[in-house]
């Protein structure tokens, strides 16, 4: 491609970036079927990108995708028996919208004030339940996140047709069982909605400390989740949790620029230059709590999980972490998700507040459990709490097995150093 193409082909992908999901979900409302939409879509994007760089950007890159999608749809719809139900559908719709608006034509059924609801279904139909959690992530990072089947592989560390494959599946998991393009009903709603969040907040995780690779943060993702959690709570405003996920994911991501060394090995939460904290991520986040903690509603994980980072937030020095608050935090978090996890996690807080000696016996508790086989983050934290008693040797092996446990080379790096006589 000529140097001069190349601004057209990054305008492409910016709008795309930013309007996939409006167009996919539009589309999907028409086709009933997420799989067809987004190759409709996609049908569109490689248009925009052969006629933008050779007739120049369009006034309105948005507008243009969107109508060329539709009228892609459209065609579809009116050639293909087995769409011919979406049809009568698409009519009756039309014709709806003609009486209350005075349009003539298909293009009343893609009214933009439908547009957040279709966002909202597409959503809920790619965190589908049905669908395997890494399919899950997959197909929400591709239709609503706009990222390339290459983008995603690159993401979680994963060959690409493994992450075609995990599209692929959940498409076909969706259209065989039928899962309907629709906002669940509100008997329904809570245990989807809890679905969407653990996707969401799957993706930020990975970004936030990845599984695996080189890179110990992956940027790209935790903004991707982020956009997506902050699109949730413009559609679900009346959700506690909504916000709480939200509140989450701004004040955490608020830490990253000091959360690695010159050489990206990991710097620990004591050990940040809170100084490189971002105030802005640290306001948004405490402005989504406020909208989580409504009087009269119960608080939810997200909600608790967001109090504890804001209590790291307000204290401008490690020494003034109230760690007494946050180690009672999570034992109310226990109570909601009994979890080994956030036992393992509340014994980091007691270790702070009252010292390594109840944490380890907190640790040697749960340190059986089947869900931390294989979790590398138990013997480090065991490690580290035998290393505050003065158990080095014994601290040390710890160390060297969680060392051996992660699949991520810059926190091997660190436990490695760690384990070294």
């Amino acid at each position: 491609m000529t140097p001069e193409r190349d601004p057209a082909r990054a305008a492409v992908e910016a709008v795309w970036r930013l309007e996939s999901a409006r167009i996919v979900a539009a589309l999907a409302r028409l086709v009933r079927d997420v799989g067809l939409a987004e190759e409709l879509a996609q049908d569109a994007l490689v248009a925009a990108l052969t006629e933008w760089p050779e007739r120049g950007l369009p006034p309105n890159p948005a507008g243009w995708l969107m109508t060329t999608a539709k009228h892609r749809a459209i065609d579809r719809l009116r050639r293909d028996d087995r769409l011919a139900a979406n049809v009568a559908e698409l009519g009756r719709a039309a014709e709806a919208d003609r009486r209350a608006h005075g349009q003539a034509d298909f293009d009343a059924v893609l009214d933009s004030d439908a547009i957040p609801d279709d966002v909202l279904r597409l959503i809920f139909v790619a965190c589908h339940p049905a669908l395997p959690a890494e399919s899950r992530v997959a197909l929400t990072l591709r239709v609503l996140g706009g990222l390339t089947t290459a983008e995603i592989a690159r993401a979680f560390v994963v060959a690409e047709p493994t992450a075609a494959q995990r599209i692929v599946r959940a498409k076909r998991i969706l259209a065989d069982r039928r899962i309907p393009f629709a906002i669940p009903p509100p008997a329904e709603r809570p245990a989807r909605l809890s679905s969407v969040l653990e996707v969401v907040y799957l993706i930020f995780n990975e970004g936030y400390t990845a599984t695996a690779g080189d890179d110990w943060l992956r940027p790209e993702l935790t903004h991707e989740a982020l956009r997506l959690g902050r699109m949730l709570a413009e559609l679900a405003p009346d959700e506690p949790e909504v916000h709480g996920l939200v509140a989450l994911m701004e004040i955490q991501a608020s830490r990253n620029a000091a959360r690695t060394g010159p050489d990206g090995e990991p710097v620990p939460l004591l050990e940040q230059n809170r100084g490189r904290w971002d105030p802005l991520l640290i306001r948004r986040g405490y402005a989504a709590l406020l909208r989580a903690e409504r009087p009269g509603r119960p608080v939810g994980p997200y909600v608790l999980q967001a109090a504890i980072a804001a209590c790291h937030a307000r204290a401008r020095r490690a020494a003034d972490t109230d760690w007494a608050t946050i180690a009672a935090l999570y034992a109310t978090l226990h109570r909601l998700t009994p979890t080994p996890v956030v036992e393992l996690n509340r014994a980091v807080a007691v270790a702070m507040a009252e010292g390594p000696r109840p944490a380890l016996a907190i640790v040697d508790a749960v340190a059986g459990h089947p869900a931390l086989r294989g979790y590398h983050l138990l013997p480090a934290v065991r490690g580290d709490l035998l290393a505050r008693l003065g158990r080095h040797a014994e601290a040390r092996a710890e160390f060297a097995r969680a060392a051996a446990l992660t699949r991520n080379r810059a926190e091997r790096d660190t436990l490695l150093r760690r384990a070294a006589p």
